[in-house]
């Protein structure tokens, strides 16, 4: 049935603390959220061994944690930290913003256009 050292998704996001209940880790997993070595995990029944890099989306956080084996309760969260290892790049400090973004460049009045320019558009393509 279950390979040795494997173990549902489901109960391994349970069991390492990273939802609050099985049924919520079930739909994280049906929801598309969570990727197993860069594949999404299409059911919750999907297994997992030591070794595998999980990509999980929770509330707005990217967690990319290493699997380091399978749990065999959900116990205090110093347990739950054995069955992990964080990979996830550290958090931008609010305010600050993205290095590699481009600022939004626009020349001075070329917004969205004022009530006599549109009337003046509709006029031009006879949409009285």
């Amino acid at each position: 049935m279950v390979g040795e050292g494997r173990q549902r998704i489901d109960k391994w996001l349970f069991f390492s603390r990273a939802v609050k209940s099985r049924s919520l880790a079930a739909r994280v997993v049906v929801a598309g959220r969570v990727r197993i070595n860069r594949d999404k995990a299409a059911q919750a029944s999907d297994l997992i061994k030591a070794g595998d890099v999980l990509t999980i989306t929770l509330e707005g956080r990217i967690l990319v944690w290493k699997v380091l084996g399978p749990g065999t309760r959900r116990g205090p969260a110093e347990e739950a930290r054995l069955l992990y290892e964080d990979m996830s790049p550290p958090p931008a400090a609010k305010g600050e913003a993205v290095s590699d973004a481009i600022p939004a460049l626009r020349d001075a009045g070329s917004g969205r256009p004022t009530k006599r320019e549109r009337r003046q558009t509709d006029r031009l393509l006879g949409e009285d």
